[in-house]
């Protein structure tokens, strides 16, 4: 009868800086061998310890898996190490964990099936720490029967081991579309924690309120949603002339309170250029018209 590591895909771990290092514990903590490999070896001594074999070269490491996890610093990083290793990436699944644009990872991905290897493109919405639980989030593109071959592996990463089609740019377009959610609710949260601060209000009492009204505009996205497909802005609650209005408001109350009016005055140039276009009398989500082109807003 097999034990456990045998019955696991063996995994190549390429890059071991804190997330390589959390991406290589997760599989060895689910019985996968794992085979890791740093620029800077002494990175590996702990995953060692655990049970990682340490690969001499870069393409040894390559070699001795046929999944092949890489998350290095940038895409030209990736390319540096892998290119000067020949044909050993064919056969293989190289699943590209790296930050960059949606284009790189395209690039990437044909790169990579120009030597063989299968290519699923990923970016992880999660901190080290949460690597291999249920917290780990991590968007996964590329050929629907490659990820499907591997899922079960991958999901040693994190419960949340998300495929978003076929598309190898998509994962970093989500990552993007997240980190703007991420930016805008937290510089939400510290303006208002700042305006609050000028009647001594602590900013653990605004947290309570702050998650109502994030869950009250969370509710909205569908409608919104809905209107961004139909290319209609119907001002169900509120016209944008209504929201500049309010804007203006923010930005006076600001300034009167010694607070830093940039982001209420960056939200009314907005407000400005949507009424300047025609859509003061539309819902906020014709904003959307403003963002799907290049422009700049000045504050």
């Amino acid at each position: 009868m097999q034990n456990r590591a045998e019955s696991r895909t063996p995994v190549t771990v390429i890059g071991l800086g804190l997330m390589g290092q959390a991406l290589a514990g997760a599989f060895l903590r689910e019985g996968h061998p794992t085979t890791v490999w740093n620029r800077t070896a002494a990175r590996a001594e702990q995953l060692v310890a655990q049970g990682a074999s340490l690969a001499d070269s870069a393409g040894e490491a390559v070699a001795a898996s046929p999944l092949v996890v890489v998350c290095v610093t940038d895409h030209d990083a990736v390319h540096k190490l892998l290119e000067p290793l020949g044909d050993v990436l064919d056969g293989r699944v190289l699943v590209n964990l790296t930050s960059g644009t949606s284009q790189e990872t395209r690039d990437t991905a044909e790169w990579a099936s120009r030597r063989g290897a299968a290519y699923l493109g990923g970016a992880i919405m999660a901190i080290p720490q949460a690597i291999g639980t249920e917290e780990a989030l991590i968007l996964y593109c590329g050929p629907r029967s490659t990820f499907a071959l591997h899922e079960a592996t991958l999901r040693s990463l994190g419960a949340g081991a998300m495929y978003l089609g076929a598309d190898h740019g998509l994962s970093t377009l989500y990552a993007a579309a997240g980190a703007s959610l991420m930016w805008s609710v937290l510089n939400g949260f510290l303006y208002g924690a700042a305006l609050l601060d000028t009647a001594g209000v602590d900013a653990s009492t605004f947290v309570s309120f702050a998650r109502q009204n994030i869950a009250t505009a969370a509710g909205w996205l569908s409608g919104y949603a809905q209107q961004i497909h139909d290319g209609a802005y119907p001002a169900s609650d509120a016209t944008i002339d209504t929201h500049l209005a309010a804007m203006d408001l923010l930005v006076h109350e600001s300034e009167a309170l010694g607070v830093n009016a940039d982001l209420p005055r960056f939200f009314k140039a907005l407000g400005d250029r949507a009424v300047a276009e025609g859509h003061g009398g539309d819902g906020y989500a014709a904003v959307i018209e403003l963002f799907r082109r290049t422009s700049e807003v000045r504050v």
